[in-house]
């Protein structure tokens, strides 16, 4: 199966490079809906904002359904401090520590980007000692500093930066010669990529799924509330999401990885025992993991009630929620299970 690794790559980078945290994705949902069309799907953009695009099966009794979900954390001005720092609120998971000293920028509501950088508020050793080594990360300490000429809250307001404005992280993306992946947003901008590697494989081969496929790309997926409106006939789900590569953890940043559990639920057994068999019979690279703070589009699904089986794959990936890395064997074995487990 010569499935072309390098353009689900390119997608992904595409991706990266439209800001799209949790509450802020509809310019990338309006892209990704053009990159759909292309390859002849149907699609449709839900109330929530979120995107269904449609593969006609062979069997168009029963439906499934692929998930990735384009929003990624950031963050929320929260506050505009008297000193003329934004004090901010973090918009999904993550540590702060992940982000101190990022670049990034500010985007208004209507649209002006305005660039600064994480720092906390004891930051110089110079001026503090040893207090910048050891005081906490948290909301309360960390701010972001403008890249403007800014004295005071009046200051920042002129430039029409307000509370609830959105802030977006440099990505920081760089694909080594050897293959490795590093970036911020890896979860989940390359499950992104690889569902339109998927499509544009099946155009190219002339295939058609063996049953009508919904790809969802959700949009809420990093606050917990990712999947709302699944078409009536879908049976079953499979959430494109990261691996987590760690210590006590079997994934793998060059394997795709199967999920046994994570914190919400156990996946289903039979569903499970499914894929691998897919993988082992295409010998394909995978792995079985548990995960420990982790959920993904399926199993948000599950807690809204919705009667359909469920499952979870992607690239194994190291550092999550950090400067994330994974490797290309990882996006290719991952989007060779998705092939073989729709044909």
């Amino acid at each position: 199966m010569n499935v072309n690794t390098q353009y689900a790559i390119d997608m992904m980078k595409k991706y990266l490079e439209i800001p799209s945290p949790s509450g802020y994705t509809m310019n990338a949902i309006k892209e990704i809906k053009k990159d759909f069309e292309e390859f002849g799907l149907e699609t449709s953009i839900t109330k929530k904002g979120a995107l269904i695009a449609t593969m006609r099966g062979q069997d168009d009794e029963e439906h499934v359904m692929i998930t990735a979900h384009i929003d990624t954390l950031g963050g929320m001005v929260k506050e505009i401090m008297p000193d003329g720092k934004l004090r901010y609120f973090r918009v999904g998971g993550g540590c702060w520590n992940a982000v101190e000293g990022e670049n990034c920028t500010v985007i208004t509501r209507h649209g002006k980007k305005i660039r600064g950088s994480i720092i906390p508020t004891v930051a110089s050793s110079h001026v503090n000692g040893l207090k910048a080594y050891e005081s906490k990360r948290d909301d309360s300490l960390m701010r972001v500093r403008l890249d403007e000429k800014v004295f005071n809250k009046e200051d920042v307001k002129a430039l029409g930066i307000n509370v609830g404005d959105f802030i977006v992280m440099d990505t920081r993306t760089e694909i080594t010669d050897n293959g490795f992946i590093k970036t911020r947003y890896i979860d989940n901008k390359s499950a992104v990529g690889m569902v339109l590697e998927i499509c544009r494989y099946m155009k190219e081969n002339d295939m058609k799924p063996k049953n009508t496929t919904h790809f969802f790309i959700s949009n809420y997926e990093e606050c917990g509330h990712g999947v709302a409106g699944v078409p009536s006939k879908t049976k079953e789900v499979v959430a494109i999401d990261i691996g987590t590569v760690g210590p006590g953890q079997e994934s793998s940043e060059y394997a795709v990885s199967i999920a046994a559990r994570d914190n919400k639920t156990p996946y289903d057994f039979e569903f499970r025992n499914r894929l691998v068999n897919i993988a082992e019979d295409n010998h394909i690279d995978y792995k079985v993991d548990v995960y420990n703070s982790y959920s993904s589009d399926a199993t948000q699904l599950m807690h809204s009630s919705i009667d359909l089986n469920f499952a979870c794959v992607g690239p194994g990936v190291d550092a999550t929620h950090h400067y994330e890395r994974t490797h290309t064997d990882a996006i290719e074995n991952t989007i060779k299970l998705l092939i073989n487990y729709l044909k």
